[in-house]
């Protein structure tokens, strides 16, 4: 074997192992949220915070629109920094607004897409609503992790996390206040699951 052919070889080598070993990094974990009568939670919101891992975006996009006159999603969560813009694919005109601490904001009537994306730079929930239709209202939860979930109809959610000992934050409706709520979390070599019981 020539040289230049075992440096190759042994170059890939190297490669298959930082993958295997970054593979070995993640972890799967899942957290599972239930009400205080033990139903399962839909639409919960669960993130954790990571030693090392960014707390800020700087280049994220997201987007809540309005259709049929409801917020879409209803429920978005994003990571600190993220610019949301708001387009209206109503054919009536919305004026979206948050009075809530982390983000105050209005958009004054408009149709189509607003001029005016908000960079959403504070932690915690906004709530919005449209000052022409009451019955529209929707939240953005605002986190200080690029690791995060929503639960589904099973109140499940899935992460990918490191080994290590990390913080679990979460929030849902039926709490009270837009702040979220954390507790340790200790994750393992190995997939884990974590239960949480959120009352009102």
């Amino acid at each position: 074997m020539s040289e230049l052919l075992r440096r190759g070889t042994r170059l890939l080598a190297l490669a298959l192992l930082g993958l295997c070993a970054n593979a070995a990094l993640a972890v799967p974990w899942t957290v599972q949220v239930r009400d205080a009568t033990g139903h399962p939670l839909a639409d919960a919101v669960v993130a954790v915070l990571v030693r090392g891992k960014p707390a800020r975006t700087t280049t994220a996009k997201a987007e809540m629109g309005q259709f049929n006159r409801q917020f879409t999603p209803q429920l978005l969560v994003v990571q600190t920094g993220t610019e949301v813009s708001f387009p209206n694919r109503d054919s009536v005109r919305h004026q979206v607004y948050s009075f809530s601490p982390i983000k105050v904001f209005e958009l004054k009537l408009y149709s189509g897409t607003s001029s005016a994306p908000q960079v959403f730079d504070k932690p915690g929930v906004a709530a919005l609503a449209c000052n022409i239709h009451d019955r529209m209202h929707a939240n953005i939860v605002v986190v200080d992790t690029p690791l995060f979930a929503t639960t589904d109809a099973s109140g499940t959610a899935h992460l990918d996390l490191p080994a290590g000992e990390h913080v679990l934050e979460y929030w849902h409706e039926q709490m009270k206040g837009a702040a979220l709520q954390s507790q340790p979390l200790n994750v393992g070599e190995s997939a884990g699951t974590t239960l949480l019981t959120i009352a009102e």
